[in-house]
């Protein structure tokens, strides 16, 4: 049963079939080979319990921020601004683009949007000051805050990569301040709202919805056209991740009835592996996994399968989560299927997405190396929820 789910999914990933149709097909052709019952079904049931789930109203919300911060020049003006902060480093301006998809991440929860919108501002800078274009555009595509270290230690060993110093003064830092103040707002009404308490994680991306409505307002940047574009970005991204959902769901309601799930967990378990193999089995699993497949659906399909197996192993489940958001993001830039590569190569409109994969490997290596060190310390990861608890 393994083998001939495993045959069928590299199949329609060979094939190129839109991840969506992919994992539905996937579940549908397994209902009909290992199933007396027409499982198909239960789709229609599946697809309105999954779509009245109050915690997915969150995705347009925050999708619709990510689209009003873009589109009304707020995270132009914030890049523009960490410009001017960070050009003493070493690297300059690969520092600005950590920062600012650091800043924007936190605000609007998407990778993929923070790449195409801090990529649409940062690209002219590439030859207007000498960077190395590899380098720069890896910055780009796997911006995170960690990774100013790497940039760092790159810039220190081999200074040309660090291209040339952008001349500025305390004057215009400090005049350039007001242009941070809306993301940082933005990210105390989102995150602070769910610390302190006040709202669940839906009722916080509305509240940042609300304040990027406010700012952008306040700033004369509020336009129909604006709204309009916005709202019609939100659509089109809304319904793509919806329908991953649906088919993720129903693919993992199908696995779990035939009885793969149970199969998989006595196949890992008849392995024998210790703690720390297994550990290593399921970092290089999603490794390997996220060279070809999008990370919304890889992990919708294989975390109910995967998690359980983890926490039976002795692995705090808080700690297990951080993994895997890691090693999502990892799957975001490793070739041939990293959606960030292909965003920031879009932008750029020449040359080889080469490029962009060279780029991005000092910062493979890094994430890796994070994982080394959670593996190592985990407590770096559960210190925060565990003071929190307290």
């Amino acid at each position: 049963m393994l083998g001939i789910t495993l045959l069928i999914l590299i199949g329609l990933l060979a094939l190129a079939i839109p991840v969506a149709a992919g994992l539905g097909i996937l579940g549908l052709s397994l209902s009909a080979i290992y199933s007396k019952l027409p499982l198909s079904l239960a789709m229609g049931e599946i697809a309105w319990g999954t779509s009245n789930n109050f915690l997915l109203v969150a995705i347009p919300f925050f999708v619709l921020l990510g689209e009003i911060l873009l589109r009304s020049g707020m995270a132009e003006r914030m890049y523009n601004a960490l410009v001017l902060w960070v050009p003493w480093l070493p690297g300059g301006l690969m520092h600005s683009n950590i920062a600012a998809c650091a800043m924007f991440a936190a605000t609007s929860g998407s990778s993929v949007a923070t790449a195409a919108t801090i990529g649409t501002v940062a690209l002219g800078e590439v030859e207007k000051r000498g960077y190395s274009e590899r380098l720069f555009l890896g910055t780009i595509a796997a911006g995170g805050t960690l990774f100013s270290l790497t940039v760092l230690i790159i810039c220190l060993v081999n200074p040309a990569l660090g291209g040339k110093p952008t001349a500025t003064s305390w004057k215009q830092r400090i005049a350039a301040l007001p242009d941070l103040i809306p993301p940082l707002v933005i990210f105390l009404a989102v995150i602070g709202s769910i610390y302190a308490g006040w709202a669940t994680a839906t009722e916080s991306a509305a509240l940042g919805v609300i304040a990027a409505i406010g700012i952008a307002a306040a700033n004369r940047r509020l336009t129909v056209r604006t709204l309009l574009a916005a709202f019609e970005g939100t659509m089109r991204t809304t319904a793509m991740i919806m329908a991953i959902l649906l088919a993720a769901y129903f693919l993992n309601f199908v696995i779990t009835s035939i009885g793969l799930t149970g199969q998989v967990n006595s196949f890992i378990t008849s392995l024998g592996l210790s703690k720390v193999e297994l550990l290593v089995a399921v970092v290089i699993f999603y490794f390997i996994l996220g060279m070809f497949m999008e990370t919304l659906s890889m992990m919708v399909a294989t975390v109910p399968i995967i998690a359980p197996i983890m926490i039976k192993a002795g692995y705090d489940p808080i700690w297990f989560g951080i993994v895997i958001i890691i090693l999502m993001e990892l799957a975001m830039i490793t070739p041939p299927v990293g959606i960030n590569l292909y965003v920031v190569q879009g932008l750029r409109k020449k040359g080889k997405i080469d490029d962009v994969i060279v780029g991005t490997s000092p910062f493979i290596i890094t994430m890796l190396l994070m994982l080394v060190i959670l593996s190592i310390w985990p407590i770096i990861a559960l210190w925060l929820p565990q003071m929190a608890a307290t």
